[in-house]
């Protein structure tokens, strides 16, 4: 009996993801990973991704349904992916319970609440671009445009301050990262929980109006059997509110998703607007809007490649006749997945007159991404704004390091380096 084919073994730095994307689709729906020795089944196939993300074959919940959950907890590098306590790694009625206590704080009402504030920032941002870069020099704007902005934003939602949001930002970069050794991983853990355990004194000892605050009481509401909720919302399911655990790994969630996806998002749509003229010109002339452009990027470049992990609940046919078995490994492929050629006519063409841009750069199903509206919202606001501002800005390839960040998980540039005002 012929033994089957090896893993194909993802590159953890990600130097040439799309023709990585390439060889995974030419292997069929999906295949066989190693994603930093950890055996998995990579999807790329757009519809049977959707049909095991909304499946109740598929968990992501480790501890129940992966039997590599301890291994991969004490020497994986990224552990924090499967191991925290919060809806993005939970199943069933536990995963119903933590998002009706999250969802509140991203309704449409106070995300258009929002609305001012981030138009503030932006206009901040883009003032200190205008008043320290002199015509003809270059700014990096990954570092003073998409990486302030969504940081600045997720820290003023929590009741956290600018400089203190600002702390977070090496080591969230850090949890994307697929180049650290398990060793570093687990320091990294160690720093971002010492920070998260701060932030969580300091909300209770003054509490603010602010969403950490409010997921602070619900802890303490479903401690005494309050029924308290975030918009007068219930605490959880039966009066439930978050365990101690299930507060800090939301916050964490909370703060590694609304920031890095964004960063990003706004990362790519320069990028691609500036290396193909025509396509911002669509948008000057009326053709497109800008909301086209961030529909179009998050299809073309969503900000995360591959995300870990899925859990197979119970054996899972594929199309080819072969079987995901039960406690097998699934990686969620969307950026291979977004350019499929079943999907897409012309998958791998930027093209923000594109009629059909559906994608799957916020998942899909019960884990769709809370926070997708306002992620769009901030990426809308800085383009519209940046380009007005500084409309003959031009990429400056010599002047930084444009190559893709090191990590199977994040989609974006090491900088942006951009000629303001030529």
């Amino acid at each position: 009996m012929s033994q089957p084919p090896a893993p194909l073994v993802l590159d953890p730095a990600a130097h040439d993801a799309d023709a990585e994307h390439e060889l995974l689709r030419a292997q069929g729906p999906a295949v066989r990973i190693d994603i930093l020795g950890v055996e998995a089944w990579s999807v790329s196939d757009p519809a049977l991704l959707k049909e095991l993300l909304t499946s109740p074959d598929v968990s992501k919940d480790a501890r129940q349904h992966w039997p590599g959950f301890e291994e991969a907890v004490r020497s994986w590098p990224l552990a924090l992916w499967i191991a925290a306590t919060n809806m993005f790694t939970a199943y069933g009625g536990e995963h119903r319970r933590l998002r009706r206590i999250v969802a509140p704080a991203f309704s449409a009402r106070r995300i258009a609440a929002l609305r001012p504030t981030v138009e503030g920032i932006v206009d901040q941002l883009l003032d200190g671009l205008e008043s320290t870069t002199p015509r003809g020099e270059v700014a990096d704007l990954r570092d003073r445009l998409a990486y302030p902005l969504p940081i600045t934003v997720i820290g003023r939602l929590l009741g956290v301050s600018d400089e203190r949001a600002d702390d977070f930002r090496a080591v969230v970069n850090d949890v994307f990262s697929t180049t650290l050794t398990p060793e570093e991983a687990a320091a990294n853990t160690a720093e971002l929980y010492g920070m998260l355990d701060a932030l969580i004194a300091a909300k209770r000892a003054e509490p603010g109006d602010d969403v950490a605050s409010v997921l602070i009481s619900l802890g303490e509401a479903g401690a005494d059997g309050g029924e308290a909720g975030a918009d007068g919302g219930e605490a959880g399911a039966d009066g439930e509110g978050l365990t101690e655990e299930e507060l800090r790994d939301t916050l964490l969630l909370m703060i590694n998703a609304g920031y890095e996806t964004t960063v990003n998002l706004i990362d790519q749509a320069v990028t691609l607007l500036l290396t193909d003229p025509a396509q911002l010109a669509h948008v000057r002339a009326g053709r497109a809007s800008w909301q086209d452009v961030v529909e179009e990027t998050l299809r073309h470049s969503p900000p995360v490649k591959h995300l870990p992990l899925r859990y197979a609940v119970a054996d899972v046919p594929l199309p080819d006749g072969r079987t995901i078995a039960k406690g097998e490994a699934i990686l969620a492929s969307y950026a291979a997945a977004n350019r499929h050629p079943g999907w897409h006519d012309d998958p791998h063409v930027f093209d923000v007159t594109r009629i059909t841009k559906e994608h799957l750069a916020f998942g899909h199903g019960i884990h769709f991404c809370l926070g997708a509206a306002l992620a769009r919202m901030e990426a809308e606001i800085a383009l519209s704004a940046f380009f007005a501002r500084f409309p003959d800005a031009e990429i400056a390839p010599g002047a930084g390091d444009m190559g893709p960040v090191a990590s199977l998980i994040s989609n974006g540039h090491r900088s942006l380096p951009v000629r303001l005002r030529p």
